[in-house]
């Protein structure tokens, strides 16, 4: 059964808000392209956030790669199904690496939602003539991997472990969030990625 016929009742802004409440300059958080973006940009924009404007599929590697320079930070992807389905590899490479200091959220509404909103591969096979994917289970796909804290997170009462899990579990921790499909006001940061790269740099090590 389709986990959105099984009314997915989490709502992705204030589950992200709930995340990122009370950030501080220890918390450096990446964001796939899209409605990841938007999410924590409407949870407030700060320097130590990155948000990718055009890199599908690059997040994990990305905060995998930061975690790895930056140990003593906690390092945080946000990011969608359909990114997180263009780089299965990186959670095996997270894997072999063990940061404990990175977690992974992923916010799984079953749908490519900046084309159209066609079903991903982690919608159930034969769900209709338009949404039927492949039952993918990315959690498993990344315990699989070897990232053995990976879970998926469904009903509200779970979300304060997974605030603690985001923000404070020793890593590698991969979450699998199944979020309702809504229709949201774009809550854009900055389109300079120029600007956003080098603001993001120079809040982490200072001016050059």
């Amino acid at each position: 059964m389709s986990t959105q016929a099984q009314r997915a009742t989490l709502q992705r802004r204030p589950l992200v808000k709930n995340i990122l409440d009370g950030a501080d300059d220890n918390l450096l958080v990446i964001a796939g392209l899209g409605s990841a973006n938007w999410d924590i940009t409407a949870a407030g924009d700060r320097p130590f956030n990155m948000p990718l404007w055009g890199a599908m599929g690059a997040p994990v590697a990305m905060g995998l790669g930061l975690a790895m320079a930056q140990p003593k930070k906690r390092v945080l992807v946000i990011t969608g199904d359909g990114d997180m389905l263009m780089s299965l590899g990186s959670l095996a490479t997270v894997a072999a690496q063990q940061p404990d200091n990175l977690a992974i959220v992923v916010l799984d509404n079953e749908k490519f939602g900046e084309t159209g909103n066609q079903a991903t591969h982690t919608s159930p096979r034969n769900n209709g003539p338009t949404d039927s994917g492949a039952g993918t289970d990315l959690a498993m796909i990344a315990r699989g991997c070897g990232i053995a804290d990976s879970a998926i997170v469904r009903e509200a009462g779970e979300v304060a472990q997974l605030v603690k899990d985001a923000r404070v579990t020793k890593g590698p921790v991969f979450r699998l969030v199944k979020v309702m499909v809504e229709k949201l006001e774009f809550v854009m940061p900055p389109q300079d990625g120029a600007f956003l790269k080098d603001r993001f740099r120079h809040a982490l090590l200072g001016q050059a």
